[in-house]
C-alpha cells in the first residue's frame, strides 16, 4: 500500500497572494494571535494552525450567533488556515511541532510567556538549527517587564493602554468598544512586525522575535494622549459621540428619525456646510470662522447643525451634502451593508463555501492589491481536518500517523 505521503493531495487551494510560499505555524488560541494568523492567511501565507486535540480553539464555540454549537466567528478567524491537532503537552507532540516548525518561515504563538520555553520550543532553541526563523509572540503585557507572566486578555490591555477610560458617556462608568479591539490591534501590530521581519530577513538572512503586546498595541493608537497630559496638563475624558474641540463633527438627527454623521470640522469644509445650510455668512462669524473658536463653541454649533439636519430626511440630506462635498454618512448595520452599492462594487462582503453551512457571508480580505490580491479561499476548517495532509507533507506515512493517533498525540 502506498504511503500517505505519496498519495495525499492538498485539499485546499493554493494562494497567489503576496505571501504565497511563506509558511506560518500558528500556535495558541482565542483572538489576538489567531487574528494575526488570519491576516497572514488573507495575504496568501500557508497558515497551519495547531490545535489541542479534544476541543480545539475555544473560538469554535464563541460568538453571539451559532448553529448547532458551531461559531460563525470561527469561520472568519479560522479562514485560510489548515487545522492540525497536536498535543503540545506531550513529548511526542513537541517532537512533531519541531518538525513542523522546521518546515516553516514563521511560528506564531500567543501562550502565556514561558509556555514555549517549558516545551523546548523557545526561540533560542529553535533558532540554533533554524537561524532564519521568525517567531511572533503575542501576549497581554509583552515578553519582558514585571507583568509579563500575568494572564492578559484584550479587555485588560484596553484598560491599561488608556482606551477604556475615554470610551463612553461622561456620566457613566467607562464603557467598551463593541468588538475585541485590543486583541485585534495586537494581531494587526504583530502582522506589521512580521512583514517587517520578513523584509529584513531578505537582507540579513536571519530571523528574529516579534513581540506584540495588547496594552502597547492599544497605546500605539492613542493619538496625543500622553503629551496632552505631560505637556498640556489635559487628561482626556469620556465625551460620548463627540471629540472635544473638533466641530462640527457629530451624529445629527434627520426628519425621518435617522441619524447621520456629518464631519465638517476643517475650515474649507465648514464653509461648504454653511453654504449647504443656506447660511454662508455663518462661516465668517468670528465664533466659527476657524478651527479653534469652533471648538470653543462646539455645543452651540452642534445645535445649529442639528436644527438644519432635522429639516431633511436622511436620503435628502445625504444628497444635499454630497452636492456640496461635505462628508456625510449613515450609521450602518449589517442589513445596510448588504444592500449598499459601494460594498457591492468592491466586493467588501463575500460568500465563502462552508462544509457545515453551505456558504458563509463574511468581510473580504483587506487591503486590496492590484496584482497579487488578498483573498478568502476557504472558511474556518473542521478540527484536525488537515492533520494527515500536513503530516504527510512532513514525511509521515500511514503507520506513523496511525501511531501518533493511537498515542493521543493527534486526533
Amino acid at each position: 500500500m502506498s504511503s500517505t505521503a505519496e498519495t495525499a493531495e492538498r485539499s485546499t487551494p493554493k494562494s497567489e497572494g503576496p505571501l504565497s510560499g511563506v509558511r506560518v505555524v500558528e500556535m495558541g488560541q482565542l483572538i489576538a494571535g489567531p487574528f494575526c494568523g488570519q491576516l497572514l492567511g488573507d495575504l496568501g501565507a500557508d497558515v497551519i494552525k495547531i490545535e489541542e486535540p479534544t476541543n480545539g480553539d475555544p473560538m469554535r464555540q464563541w460568538g453571539q450567533a451559532q448553529v448547532e454549537g458551531d461559531s460563525f466567528w470561527w469561520s472568519i478567524l479560522g479562514r485560510n488556515k489548515r487545522s492540525v491537532t497536536l498535543n503540545l503537552r506531550d513529548d511526542g507532540g513537541q517532537e512533531v511541532a519541531r518538525k513542523l516548525i522546521g518546515s516553516a518561515d514563521i511560528v506564531l504563538e500567543n501562550f502565556r510567556p514561558g509556555s514555549m520555553e517549558k516545551w523546548g520550543l523557545d526561540y533560542d532553541t529553535l533558532s540554533k538549527e533554524q537561524p532564519e526563523l521568525i517567531m511572533v509572540r503575542v501576549s497581554g503585557f509583552g515578553q519582558s517587564g514585571p507583568y509579563s507572566s500575568r494572564a492578559g486578555y484584550g479587555s485588560i490591555g484596553e484598560a491599561m493602554g488608556g482606551l477604556r477610560y475615554i470610551v463612553g458617556d461622561p456620566e457613566k462608568p467607562p464603557s467598551r468598544v463593541g468588538i475585541s479591539i485590543g486583541d485585534s490591534l495586537a494581531g494587526m501590530f504583530a502582522t506589521m512586525g512580521t512583514l517587517a521581519a520578513l523584509h529584513e530577513r531578505e537582507r540579513s538572512g536571519r530571523g528574529q522575535i516579534v513581540d506584540s503586546s495588547i496594552y502597547e498595541s492599544v497605546l500605539g493608537i492613542m493619538e496625543s494622549l500622553i503629551p496632552d497630559w505631560t505637556l498640556g496638563g489635559v487628561q482626556r475624558e469620556r465625551t460620548g459621540a463627540i471629540l472635544p474641540k473638533i466641530a462640527p463633527s457629530n451624529v445629527y438627527p434627520t426628519k425621518d428619525g435617522s441619524w447621520l454623521i456629518i464631519a465638517a470640522n476643517q475650515d474649507t469644509v465648514f464653509k461648504r456646510l454653511c453654504a449647504a445650510m443656506g447660511n454662508p455668512e455663518l462661516a465668517e462669524d468670528e465664533r466659527y470662522a476657524t478651527h479653534v473658536p469652533r471648538g470653543e463653541h462646539q455645543a452651540e454649533l452642534d445645535e445649529l447643525v442639528g436644527a438644519f439636519s432635522c429639516q431633511y430626511t436622511a436620503d435628502e440630506l445625504i444628497d444635499l451634502l454630497n452636492e456640496y462635498s461635505v462628508p456625510v454618512g449613515r450609521i450602518f448595520r449589517v442589513e445596510d451593508m448588504l444592500s449598499d452599492p459601494q460594498f457591492s462594487a468592491r466586493e467588501s462582503i463575500v460568500d465563502v463555501p462552508d462544509t457545515d453551512h453551505g456558504e458563509v457571508q463574511m468581510q473580504n480580505a483587506f487591503p486590496r492589491l492590484s496584482r497579487t490580491d488578498t483573498s478568502v479561499r476557504w472558511s474556518g476548517p473542521a478540527l484536525g481536518q488537515h492533520t494527515a495532509e500536513v503530516l504527510a507533507e512532513l514525511g509521515y506515512d500511514d503507520s506513523g500517523i496511525a501511531s501518533l493517533r493511537s498515542q493521543g498525540v493527534i486526533r
